[in-house]
């Protein structure tokens, strides 16, 4: 090795004499320079997100109720006046890996299914064994975009995602690991069971029950009750036609204001 570096410096020596060592310095930088930017390009294009968009529908004749069975991945959910159907856009998402990689981890992975079963919708979107060998934080997930019959009830067992219900009138029951809970102007009697994430609800047409385990709580225009057992987070509650009771509002500040019925606090 020792002679091949000799005969390399001695070259630069020669091309420095001759004046041409300075430009062929600078054309082999300027290469070297191209080529790691385009190493990293492409190792940029290899580790990016990969993004799939399905659709699915349902004819809702002789169906009651909604069921959702979602793993990790936002969901938005909207009550429609005169539709006969349940439609779903499902946004399949596996970040860092290249398009083949993805498409063989959906393959045989991804559950995404909607059917009947006698008088239930059911709507299962999740990775098996929740994204396998990913680590947390890259996780596979699918966010749910669901039009549905505004009349139907409305069942939801979701891991982790955000939710948010718009213009359901049946009644609605929420079981949620964590991420933020919105609903608006829903008809029915609202039951959720929360992990984590802040809960905020505007407009129900029955009574609400709400048992969180962390994250602040806000609910307005009720035209029930509103029960509240709380682990820790502030709970504000206003504009409820009957009763409000704290089975327990564990740590975090407690506001609430026109309260038709009798308010109770337990804690």
């Amino acid at each position: 090795m020792q002679p091949f570096a000799r005969l390399r410096y001695l070259n630069w020596e020669r091309l420095d004499k001759t004046g041409s060592g300075d430009h062929l310095r600078g054309d082999i930088m300027r290469s070297i320079l191209i080529t790691t930017l385009f190493m990293a390009t492409q190792a940029t294009a290899a580790w990016s997100d990969y993004e799939e968009v399905r659709e699915l529908s349902l004819g809702t004749g002789g169906i009651e109720t909604l069921t959702i069975d979602n793993g990790a991945g936002s969901v938005d959910i909207t009550g429609v006046s005169g539709t006969d159907e349940i439609s779903v856009t499902a946004t399949v998402l596996v970040p860092g890996k290249n398009e083949d990689k993805a498409r063989r981890k959906i393959e045989s992975s991804l559950v995404l299914t909607l059917e009947q079963v006698r008088e239930t919708a059911v709507l299962k979107a999740y990775f098996k064994n929740g994204g396998g060998l990913f680590s947390f934080g890259d996780s596979p997930s699918v966010r749910l975009e669901v039009r549905m019959p505004e009349q139907l009830r409305l069942e939801i067992d979701d891991g982790s995602g955000s939710i948010d219900i718009t213009g359901v009138r049946g009644s609605i029951v929420v079981d949620d690991g964590s991420g933020s809970l919105t609903m608006t102007d829903v008809g029915g009697d609202v039951e959720i069971d929360d992990g984590s994430g802040s809960i905020s609800v505007q407009g129900v047409g029955g009574d609400i029950s709400i048992n969180d385990g962390s994250g602040g709580i806000r609910v307005r225009d009720v035209a029930g009750s509103v029960i509240v057992d709380d682990g820790s987070g502030s709970i504000d509650v206003s504009d409820v036609e009957k009763d409000l009771i704290i089975v327990d509002d564990g740590s975090g500040g407690l506001d609430f204001s026109n309260i038709s019925g009798r308010v109770e606090n337990n804690s």
